[in-house]
């Protein structure tokens, strides 16, 4: 790292800017992650409550871990056997969730995905369904739980969401015997807000 004295500031200025280098291009890739970090964190704080003109149909096909309806499948995670959409990415369930009723809504609905209904899956012991959404869309269930993907998880493999307390709730990737699968070792699930049934 080069650094100089900024000219015109006076003789006994301390004042140095970094002119090139390592330290230079770490700050400059860091600033994207660090906005993208927080967006994701503010959509996660959201109260999760939606308002008639909020689209909780936010399941576009522009997020890589956005389930369209269909087939799902399934892999093993740190030792357990989960649901994962057709491109292999974690499902979740929200914990405040009924087996009739999604409560994670529009920003939620961002960073979690809804998995668009009705999906199947081969060799799968289950209870496949769907429920309507508040936007009208249909959403795909498993065992009474509604179905999420998770923008955090940028590759086929991750679990990233399960163990996490945000927008509201817990959440846990979808094993397939329908249950909620452990949160890792420590993850952020302490705290408060859990709720929701089975869990």
């Amino acid at each position: 790292m080069t650094t100089r004295k900024i000219p015109g500031r006076g003789s006994s200025s301390s004042a140095q800017r970094i002119s090139s280098g390592p330290a230079r291009l770490r700050i400059l890739l860091a600033l994207p992650a660090a906005a993208a970090a927080a967006a994701a964190l503010a959509a996660c704080s959201s109260s999760g409550a939606s308002s008639p003109s909020s689209s909780g149909s936010s399941s576009t096909s522009s997020s890589p871990t956005a389930a369209a309806a269909g087939t799902v499948t399934t892999a093993t995670i740190a030792g357990v056997t989960v649901l994962t959409s057709s491109k292999g990415f974690t499902l979740y369930s929200f914990a405040p969730d009924t087996p009739t009723t999604s409560k994670c809504n529009g920003p939620c609905a961002k960073a979690w995905p809804p998995v668009k209904g009705p999906v199947t899956a081969a060799g799968v012991t289950g209870t496949f369904g769907t429920i309507t959404r508040s936007d009208g869309s249909v959403q795909a269930t498993f065992d009474g739980h509604p179905l999420y993907a998770f923008v955090g998880d940028t590759a086929p493999g991750q679990a990233k969401g399960n163990g996490l307390n945000a927008a509201g709730g817990l959440w846990h990737e979808i094993t397939t015997s329908g249950t909620a699968a452990p949160a890792p070792a420590g993850s952020s699930s302490s705290g408060s807000g859990g709720g929701g049934y089975g869990y």
